[in-house]
């Protein structure tokens, strides 16, 4: 399973009109079950939030069977530095395995958001990262709900964008056009109107993040640009929902091993699903 640059991932999907998976990995299971992914673009990706649970910073992927299993298989899959928040953070990154970070100021004005960005792109392409931003906010993060949809910044205005990536030089941007992070509930409308209009403005390739939503809306959002797509939720659900209802129907059962296999697989049929759809034949 050879480890590729996520730059090189992206390319190709983009090439073929088709969208990476990028899997958030919280655990070892989550690893293993996106890196064996009957796909050649998967893409483990470790976020901020998952590192601050575990207690660790960029040790879990570095030693994660995505990369120990590099130089075997035909599968290639990258590994993806998410929601980085601290240069401190941004600067492990390399030495990690990482060939990619984003970069996440989003929370911070205009300005100060460009300035940390474009600070981060430059010492980011030194070391030869490819890097992604947020522009427009993403509602959900660190527990917070959803952002309306008419709130300011809860979409990613098409000119600001094109501005944002000239002046900072990022390699790709994440757009808000409606998701949500941490969707429990697979009920996203996207906004496919304003992705047509970011995808006919940007010369980068466009990220979707909060993706736990329908497929049909993920098909959707790949036809209309997105070329990267961040998951991590609904392999949650899959795999909590599978072990819920095994403990349920064997009340008795005390044998880790049982249960933990269920979740496994049922996040690896998941898994096979999401790419599936990521893959599937678009049009514009």
């Amino acid at each position: 399973m050879p480890l590729v640059t996520t730059g090189a991932l992206v390319t190709r999907a983009a090439a073929a009109r088709a969208a990476v998976a990028a899997f958030n990995i919280i655990t070892w299971s989550t690893s293993r079950r996106s890196s064996r992914a009957p796909s050649p673009s998967a893409h483990p990706s470790s976020s901020r939030s998952a590192r601050t649970r575990s207690g660790s910073a960029t040790d879990d992927c570095s030693r994660s069977p995505a990369r120990r299993r590099r130089r075997t298989g035909r599968r290639t899959v990258a590994l993806h530095l998410d929601h980085v928040q601290s240069d401190a953070l941004l600067r492990q990154a390399p030495d990690a395995g990482f060939s990619s970070v984003m970069y996440d100021a989003s929370r911070l004005p205009y300005q100060e958001n460009l300035a940390a960005t474009r600070a981060a792109a430059d010492w980011a392409h030194a070391q030869g990262l490819w890097i992604e931003a947020e522009l427009g906010e993403v509602g959900g993060k660190d527990g917070r709900p959803p952002l309306d949809a008419h709130a300011p910044g809860a979409r990613t205005d098409p000119a600001e964008a094109r501005a944002f990536v000239t002046d900072s030089g990022v390699d790709a941007l994440a757009v808000a056009i409606g998701s949500t992070h941490a969707m429990t509930t697979r009920t996203a409308t996207l906004d496919h109107a304003l992705l047509k209009r970011l995808s006919g403005t940007l010369d980068v390739p466009l990220v979707l993040h909060g993706s736990s939503g329908p497929d049909d809306e993920l098909t959707a959002a790949v036809a209309g640009g997105i070329t990267k797509v961040n998951v991590g939720t609904a392999l949650n659900i899959a795999m909590t929902g599978a072990i819920r209802e095994f403990l349920t129907a064997h009340p008795q059962a005390v044998d880790s091993r049982s249960y933990l296999s269920v979740g496994r697989e049922a996040m690896a049929r998941a898994v096979a699903r999401i790419i599936t759809t990521l893959r599937r034949p678009t049009t514009a």
